[in-house]
């Protein structure tokens, strides 16, 4: 098995073999990136295409920094969040200055499979979505959220809470509903 540094000054030199190697060795982790973006496998799989792009172009310029897999997370996050800023321009949020989340009891996502969570996430509505996946997932504060996404950090606030909210009632209306063990959201 070719090393990422092998992988990566072949792929820079624009051998297709080690291209396609590079894709095969990260395009289902990527892959789940991308669904937790996505409406649709469709849209994921058209975010992984424009990534993957995006990581072959300036491969040249990666500095060895972080790790590989690190960096292409980084590209495929940010690709998704052009394809849904676009998104969010048409969508209004309305600007919140002041929001306190409150902590309502947790729900586990012990029972439930990767597939059914996707499916979950995806049915959010896009601005929950983003905000969703960049805090409870990525780990990104709201302030830097609201930089990301252009608006305040009371409104990156006020979308994640009606994320939780919504993710709840789903989770809840699913009957597979856990408390007490796993990931919390």
């Amino acid at each position: 098995m070719l090393s990422d540094k092998e992988l990566i000054k072949g792929c820079a030199e624009g051998n297709r073999a080690l291209q396609k190697a590079l894709y095969d060795r990260y395009c289902r982790k990527l892959m789940a990136i991308c669904l937790r973006y996505a409406r649709s496998t469709a849209e994921a799989e058209d975010i992984l295409q424009e990534g993957f792009m995006k990581v072959f172009a300036n491969l040249k310029g990666f500095r060895s920094e972080s790790r590989l897999d690190t960096w292409m997370t980084r590209i495929m996050i940010n690709t998704a969040l052009n394809q849904n800023r676009q998104k969010l321009y048409l969508i209004p949020m309305v600007d919140v200055n002041e929001v306190t989340i409150q902590d309502t009891e947790e729900i586990s996502l012990a029972g439930f499979h990767f597939s059914e969570l996707i499916l979950i996430v995806q049915s959010l509505p896009d601005g929950c979505r983003v905000v969703f996946n960049l805090f409870a997932i990525e780990g990104y504060g709201h302030k830097e959220i609201g930089s990301m996404l252009n608006i305040s950090e009371g409104t990156s606030k006020s979308q994640y809470n009606r994320a939780k909210s919504l993710l709840r009632a789903k989770l809840i209306e699913s009957g597979k509903e856990y408390r007490g063990y796993g990931k919390k959201i």
